[in-house]
């Protein structure tokens, strides 16, 4: 296991397109969290304008607010994740693996553990902002770990798109393409067919798609606010989002570990 991730890490350390990336993900999140804190995103504009967003930078709201944020900065790491494992077919390193000894599931476990990692270290920066934010912002640590389990779906919502992105590099194996469906998917794709899917239901169940499923972990704060005070939607718990996450996670590697073993390098 170690080996695998000392040889991975050996790929990407002097990498310039993976720093680049991954300082985007590090410097814009706070960068945003504190326009947004300290009303430089004002409705109205100037000192005049209205902030509905700074008093969620104090504890407890402060974890769904950065969390939200963090969901939509991950698109980086996601392209990378892209990036990374299409380059492995692009310069036939993949198959340099396995001439030194590795197997095909080895080279997989090694990018699905890579996919955790980063996931691991993006949920630890985004605390370290959300309590950073928070203890300014609220004065004291009090309520710190009063919905906390925010940052357990950021977790969650971030392994869930680096395995998609993932298996869609798996799946096509040119960066390109495979950023474009991503992004197609994602942005378009996706919510078109669970506006569809939720116009003929009674329960939101287009939701329960690939990356929405995640989404509604972590929704936008005003319309969060929004949705428990008309109170009259119907909805489904964030326990089955959680569990409907998890279960494309499993969904994703599957597919990609059939690929992988079925088709030839």
């Amino acid at each position: 296991m170690k080996e695998l991730l000392a040889i991975e890490w050996m790929k990407i350390r002097r990498y310039r397109t993976f720093w680049v990336l991954v300082g985007l993900f590090l410097l814009l999140m706070p960068i945003w969290n504190f326009e947004v804190a300290y009303g430089l995103i004002n409705l109205g504009g100037g000192k005049q304008g209205v902030n509905f967003l700074n008093t969620a930078y104090s504890f407890p709201d402060v974890w769904s607010n950065v969390g939200f944020w963090g969901s939509i900065f991950v698109l980086f790491l996601s392209i990378l994740v892209i990036i990374i494992t299409t380059n492995e077919y692009t310069y036939k390193t993949n198959r340099q693996n396995v001439i030194d000894g590795w197997s095909r599931l080895g080279f997989y476990h090694a990018k699905v553990l890579l996919v955790f990692i980063i996931s691991a270290i993006a949920t630890a920066y985004v605390f370290l902002l959300g309590f950073i934010f928070g203890i300014i912002n609220s004065g004291s640590a009090a309520n710190v770990f009063s919905e906390i389990q925010q940052v357990g779906y950021f977790f969650l919502l971030s392994v869930n798109y680096l395995g998609f992105a993932l298996f869609l590099s798996i799946w096509i194996k040119r960066s390109g393409l495979a950023i474009g469906l991503f992004l197609l998917y994602s942005f378009i794709i996706e919510n078109i067919a669970k506006s569809i899917i939720n116009h003929w239901t009674d329960l939101p169940v287009g939701n329960l798609m690939p990356l929405q499923a995640s989404d509604e972990l972590l929704p936008f704060p005003i319309m969060q606010m929004a949705k428990t005070m008309m109170g009259n939607s119907p909805s489904i718990s964030m326990n089955v989002y959680a569990l409907a996450t998890m279960l494309w996670c499993l969904v994703y590697y599957y597919c990609g570990k059939m690929i992988l073993v079925k088709r030839d390098w």
